[in-house]
């Protein structure tokens, strides 16, 4: 059996030795058209301000490996042209010729790379491979750089803006959005945008690159920025063109089956390059993650020989550092099921990373979208510890089907430095548990306009700080405070993060209020979107004490 692998990244390389533990004694050739193969690509940002210090540790399997251990034939700096489909031919950049019983293509995504008029591009730079790396680390150490511009703000782009931050740079993040990370909400976003801010990236949102002259940016909206080095991270692109040129369905990204196999029999394709299924919409999708790059490789290697592998959709489960934070998802944002006219709910929690009582414990942010049903459509959380760790659980929740009953009877490990006896997933679970059967009823920032707003904190606190145009009834003064809550309009109840309201909401609602709401996440949360929208905690201001 003779099966040609177009690409060396993490779809190929997987594909590649998967295939040869499985059979000894077929003719694998992998044909990748950069002199890297198997590089450690989520690693480059880090890799560039020598937190990753040494250019072998970026390697994750060399060319000497791939040959000795597996016998797999690599070929560098070769480009296939064509794709001949009939006579399963491919045509190299040299005109060679090649003949295949197996085509694997694994071409991955081409960054976008956005030309504006005056642009150095001796001066401007992308991060796909590590030559690329080289190329803005040496270019820092040998001009000087003092002043660096990051164009767009996904993953790579606010990495790569940390990481030159950690260099000791002057670091601006531009971004045509109205918030960074676009795969969160707002509310998550805002948490990552105060922490950026917190540690003195500028962040420029709404705005975009007009022209550029000499040593300065030209905004749109007419600001001007001084720059040493650009790097551009304005997202990335399906590779297809060689395989819409050879006749195989394409969309957006290659179109393939749950067993990686495109329209032709003899084809298969993964990583990057193709479109695969949502896991909670069922639609096709671009998910360039690597993990399920990894795993299409090893899906196609068992599919070569005839194993019937398949791929079970994607759930886009992602992860990012944001200095000493980190920032988690998996599954839809509201902005997605919004755009696919799904009807859902919504809460938010903070949670505890460990038992408060045992040291350095931190809270994290929990969102959790899901539907009257109780299937759960999505989570994020923002924190410093244990984020990963409760992504990680929802998204294998959801893998499995489970719905938020589920989340409330998942048996987690506890002791005190790791957990707590009620873990923030239980919790989560619970909480839209009482959404849907009624206990509660959620309100969130967009819902403070025009509503009778109550802070049911002690006065103290309340003092110091609450939400403008609120009354303070302690939850302990509830009760006897009942005439003096209005039954004729919305009324919030909020706290800090959301329990203390939620207590005090459920006195009212069998009191016979059906107006009562409480205020998910809290001032905590408010206190977040508020200084990311005015960079301003002025505005959460002293407020009148009801008088009692």
């Amino acid at each position: 059996m003779n099966v040609i692998i177009i690409g060396g990244g993490a779809t190929g390389a997987s594909c590649a030795t998967r295939l040869r533990r499985l059979n000894e004694f077929a003719n694998i050739t992998i044909i990748e058209k950069t002199n890297e193969i198997s590089i450690a690509n989520c690693g480059l940002p880090y890799y560039i301000s020598d937190t990753i210090n040494k250019r072998d540790n970026m390697i994750v399997s060399s060319i000497n490996k791939f040959q000795n251990w597996f016998n797999i034939n690599v070929r560098l700096n070769t480009e296939v042209i064509k794709i001949d489909l009939k006579n399963k031919i491919i045509t190299l950049n040299n005109n060679e010729e090649l003949k295949y019983d197996k085509l694997v293509l694994a071409l991955g995504a081409t960054p976008i790379f956005p030309h504006f008029e005056g642009i150095d591009y001796n001066k401007t730079f992308m991060v796909k491979t590590l030559e690329d790396a080289d190329k803005i680390k040496t270019y820092i150490k040998t001009n000087n750089v003092q002043n660096a511009v990051v164009v767009g703000s996904g993953f790579i782009g606010v990495e790569i803006a940390e990481n030159l931050n950690h260099l000791g740079l002057k670091v601006t993040l531009i971004e045509q959005n109205n918030q960074i990370l676009n795969i969160f909400d707002e509310e998550i976003s805002s948490i990552a945008q105060n922490k950026m801010k917190d540690n003195k990236i500028e962040l420029i949102l709404s705005d975009g690159i007009k022209k550029i002259d000499g040593n300065k940016i030209i905004l749109n909206s007419g600001k001007e920025i001084a720059f040493d080095i650009i790097i551009m991270a304005t997202g990335i692109k399906p590779e297809t063109k060689i395989a819409s040129c050879a006749g195989l369905k394409v969309n957006r990204g290659i179109i393939v089956n749950e067993y990686m196999l495109t329209s032709d029999p003899n084809v298969f394709a993964g990583g990057d390059c193709i479109e695969v299924k949502d896991f909670v919409t069922d639609n096709l999708t671009l998910i360039p993650l690597a993990g399920p790059a990894n795993r299409q490789g090893r899906i196609i290697a068992d599919n070569i020989m005839g194993k019937k592998s398949t791929y079970k959709k994607s759930l886009g489960t992602a992860v990012i550092k944001i200095f000493d934070f980190t920032a988690a998802s998996v599954g839809n944002n509201e902005k997605q099921l919004k755009s696919q006219n799904i009807h859902y709910w919504k809460t938010f929690i903070y949670g505890l990373s460990h038992a408060g009582y045992y040291p350095h414990s931190n809270r994290i942010l929990f969102k959790l979208l899901f539907s009257n049903d109780g299937k759960i459509l999505g989570a994020q959380a923002i924190g410093q510890k244990g984020v990963e760790k409760r992504i990680d659980i929802i998204s294998t929740i959801m893998r499995n089907n489970g719905t938020i009953q589920e989340m409330i009877d998942s048996e987690l490990c506890y002791a005190p430095p790791y957990s707590l006896a009620k873990d923030p997933i239980n919790i989560l679970g619970m909480v839209a548990h009482n959404i849907l059967k009624g206990y509660i009823k959620p309100a969130y920032f967009e819902d403070l306009k025009n509503a009778h707003l109550i802070d049911v904190r002690i006065p103290e606190p309340f003092k110091e700080k609450t939400i403008p145009d609120s009354i303070n009834i302690p939850i302990s003064d509830i009760r006897k405070n009942l005439n003096k809550i209005p039954k004729d309009k919305k009324v919030i109840l909020f706290c800090n993060t959301g329990y203390t309201s939620y207590c005090a909401s459920r006195i009212l609602i069998q009191n016979g209020f059906d107006n009562v709401f409480s205020l998910m996440g809290g001032i905590e949360l408010y206190k977040e979107l508020i200084n990311n929208k005015e960079n301003n905690s002025n505005l959460i201001k002293q407020n009148k004490v009801y008088n009692l």
